[in-house]
């Protein structure tokens, strides 16, 4: 095998392994979302509960889901410095089509009829109680149909804006300051995703206010990009682990091309 056949089996490798971290982290992100969770409980402290608008409160409660968002945009990010914007559309379209294709098999699995020997044996839970494990499955994992189109939508919006600004940002800096390109896509990106999904699903096709929107949407974004900032290390360690893999040369080739895509 030449030179040139080892460079482009490394290229498909690198895209193949950035993309499948990419769909994995995307998928488990939705999965799990249903959940809300509590910050201030997991170090034992009282909800903060800051005054906001109207009635609305502050507190650290978001989606699990949100907690690796950030891993998701971060390779955005990767894919964008070695295959261009066009790569990070590619993915993101794959992205929403496996969302959307898991959502349906979620939906089929929760309308299959349950055994009744599977209904017997989870009747009761660990300490006694009466337990209905179908219930249990269905309300974790049944969305409702707003939940999906504002998942997907967010989803597909969000990625699209991350990998323009962060084309226009590295247009601007010319390969130079890799920690301004990838925090200022995510400050823009981050924005979008965190206020239309529930835009969607919670206020146009849903019962919250619009107060609530902007004080869970606040929470979720603040929390993104404060954790895209601490991730910054991060990004550069992946770089240096590319360009060792691929070598400098054809590294440099790739960022190259991709500024053009």
């Amino acid at each position: 095998m030449d030179n040139s056949q080892i460079n482009t089996s490394k290229k498909q490798n690198l895209f193949i392994i950035l993309s499948t971290l990419f769909l994995t982290n995307a998928l488990i992100a939705e999965v799990i979302g249903a959940k809300i969770l509590s910050f201030e409980k997991i170090f034992g402290l009282p909800p903060i509960a800051l005054r906001f608008i109207g009635d609305t409160s502050l507190s650290l409660n978001m989606s699990v889901g949100v907690i690796i968002w950030p891993i998701v945009f971060i390779l955005s990010d990767i894919i964008n410095e070695y295959f261009g914007t066009s790569g990070v559309k590619r993915i993101s379209y794959i992205g929403a089509g496996m969302i959307a294709y898991a959502f349906l098999l979620i939906y089929l699995a929760v309308q299959a009829p349950p055994a009744d020997f599977w209904l017997q044996n989870n009747s009761v839970d660990s300490e006694g109680n009466p337990f209905n494990i179908n219930y249990a499955y269905n309300a974790i994992f049944r969305q409702g149909m707003g939940i999906i189109i504002g998942s997907i939508t967010a989803f597909l919006v969000g990625q699209l804006v991350d990998a323009y600004v962060f084309k226009y940002l590295r247009k601007l800096t010319q390969h130079k300051y890799l920690w301004l390109r990838a925090t200022g896509s995510t400050v823009v990106s981050q924005l979008v995703d965190s206020f239309l999904i529930l835009l969607i699903a919670f206020y146009f096709l849903g019962n919250w206010s619009l107060e609530q929107v902007l004080a869970v949407g606040l929470i979720q974004y603040i929390y993104k990009i404060a954790l895209a900032i601490l991730f910054t290390p991060a990004i550069y360690l992946m770089h240096k682990l590319i360009d060792t893999y691929l070598g400098k040369e054809k590294s440099n080739e790739m960022q190259e091309i991709a500024q053009k895509l």
